[in-house]
């Protein structure tokens, strides 16, 4: 049976979990490992990975490489959170990890840990009946993530972790827990009031903790009585009430203390209290009495997904979806002209697929321009003067489910480019991008020029668009439009925008009577 393995590079700790596969639904662990490497200790406040952090790192991850070997793994993904992508070296770390260990470390936005832990959690919960709450706490950032009968309906990324708050607030452990904590609890208070018009408190069916502290947690303040027949009954329960009486007695240890008495690992002693902190904040912000600790969380995220795809049963479409569904409720932050967006979005995809023995373009590429299409206009927000590079900027600065920083970086430069100067080398945003991305964001902005010029009154006059090359004269194509009205204006705009297409493919183009 195949052999998977998923490494988490948390800002506390790295994990390390192998499982062999008989198919996606019959999984069998082999073999886990951890290290405790506390990557977060200088990031949160110097904002550089400190060397012999980064060593410590390599040599785990060298680690997991011998033992990953000896298991015969076929496949693996090793992520890092927020110590390392915020981390002004994080970069150095990545590249030793590849030379001295022989992993690939995929750095991941907080949309996508937020993404990670929700497959999780509904590949192994009755989510999907319910309005669920997912909050995922870990040493440097906390997700979450609201479900609607399996359905995303808002996520949030929020600079509040274990980690960061022991080393800003509290002294790295070393000062009285009291000292800090007045200012810890106004950090993350404030940080969750701006969640609120998102996660509306009180309105959630369950609410369920995920991180290795809300598992020791719920092991230290079990609610009272158990309600019995919830899908999710048989999964730990931390009770806030008894969270909020056991604060003080966990402060007033020191991290010893607590090690002795409730058996804690070293690098869970410390960070205890924090998390306490932080679990009691959403509580209180978010109208929560109790929280399911099911005890899994991003490193099955990363596994169940990569043995999906091995077994060939992973939901590419469902994917794409949730990547449009996030981009819409993006644009929707900002106002933009939803219907608009949406067409030029479907006719430059229509035009993709159209145009695919030309390009030799994936679908990979096709979803970054219908998301780069759907949000071109959204820097109108701003203001309408200029709006192609506020549209860069805000892109560029925005989270969208299940889009990399690497393909961001191409989705910005898309609606970037979609009016005016088109790519240009002397462009710092186009210059920053290998090769291969701008020659991605050349083709696939000539593609969204042509769309947007189709729609260029917001009228939706073309409801649908036909290229066909006219093998007759090989250096033209005919756009067949559908639509009502008179269309002098679109079709003029479409001429005036079609220079960069003509530069890219190598074809003239004309509408076809």
């Amino acid at each position: 049976m195949p052999r998977f393995a998923a490494i988490d590079i948390g800002s506390n700790a790295l994990r390390l979990v192998i499982v062999e596969a008989e198919s996606a639904q019959v999984i069998r662990a082999i073999a886990s490992n951890r290290s405790a490497v506390r990557l977060g200790r200088d990031v949160f406040v110097t904002g550089r990975l400190a060397p012999a952090a980064i060593s410590s790192a390599c040599e785990a991850l060298r680690k997991f490489r011998e033992e990953m070997d000896q298991h015969g793994v076929v496949r693996y993904r090793a992520v890092a959170t927020s110590a390392v992508r915020e981390a002004e070296n994080g970069s150095l770390l990545v590249e030793r990890a590849r030379r001295e260990a022989g992993i690939d470390l995929d750095v991941i936005e907080g949309a996508e840990e937020a993404r990670l832990v929700r497959l999780s959690l509904i590949n192994r919960l009755a989510l999907r009946d319910v309005r669920a709450l997912l909050v995922d706490l870990g040493g440097g950032s906390t997700e979450l993530s609201l479900l609607d009968r399996g359905s995303l309906r808002a996520s949030r990324s929020l600079p509040i972790g274990t980690v960061r708050l022991l080393e800003a607030f509290h002294g790295g452990g070393n000062v009285a827990f009291s000292d800090g904590a007045e200012l810890a609890s106004e950090y993350v208070d404030r940080q969750l009031r701006e969640t609120t018009p998102e996660f509306q408190p009180g309105s959630f069916d369950v609410v369920v903790g995920t991180g290795g502290n809300f598992d020791t947690l719920a092991q230290l303040c079990p609610p009272a009585a158990r309600v019995e027949g919830e899908p999710w009954a048989r999964y730990p329960v931390l009770d806030v009430g008894s969270l909020r009486a056991l604060l003080p007695k966990i402060a007033a240890l020191s991290p010893d203390e607590r090690r002795t008495i409730w058996q804690l690992r070293p690098d869970r002693a410390d960070v205890i209290a924090p998390a306490a902190e932080i679990v009691l904040g959403v509580a209180r912000a978010l109208g929560v009495d109790r929280f399911v600790a099911p005890g899994v969380g991003l490193k099955d995220g990363v596994l169940d997904e990569i043995i999906e795809k091995h077994f060939d049963v992973w939901d590419y479409g469902g994917e794409a979806q949730a990547t449009v569904e996030s981009a819409l409720r993006l644009g929707r932050r900002y106002a933009f002209d939803e219907d608009h967006g949406t067409l030029v979005g479907r006719l430059a995809s229509d035009l993709f697929d159209q145009l695919r023995p030309l390009h030799k373009f994936g679908d990979r590429e096709r979803l970054l321009l219908h998301v780069g299409a759907l949000l071109h206009d959204i820097g109108d927000f701003v203001r309408y003067e200029g709006h192609h590079r506020h549209s860069y900027y805000i892109l560029q600065n925005s989270d969208v489910l299940g889009i990399s920083p690497r393909e961001r970086a191409v989705v910005a430069n898309i609606a970037r480019y979609h009016r005016k100067a088109g790519p240009d080398p002397s462009h710092p945003n186009f210059r920053d991008l290998d090769r291969d991305d701008r020659s991605r964001v050349r083709a696939l902005a000539a593609i969204l020029r042509i769309a947007d010029a189709l729609d260029r009154e917001h009228a939706a006059k073309v409801s649908a668009v036909r290229a066909v090359i006219d093998k007759g004269d090989k250096g033209k194509m005919k756009l067949h439009l559908t639509g009502t009205g008179e269309r002098k204006l679109e079709e003029w705009t479409v001429a005036k925008k079609s220079e960069l297409f003509t530069e890219v493919f190598d074809l003239g183009l004309e509408i076809a009577r």
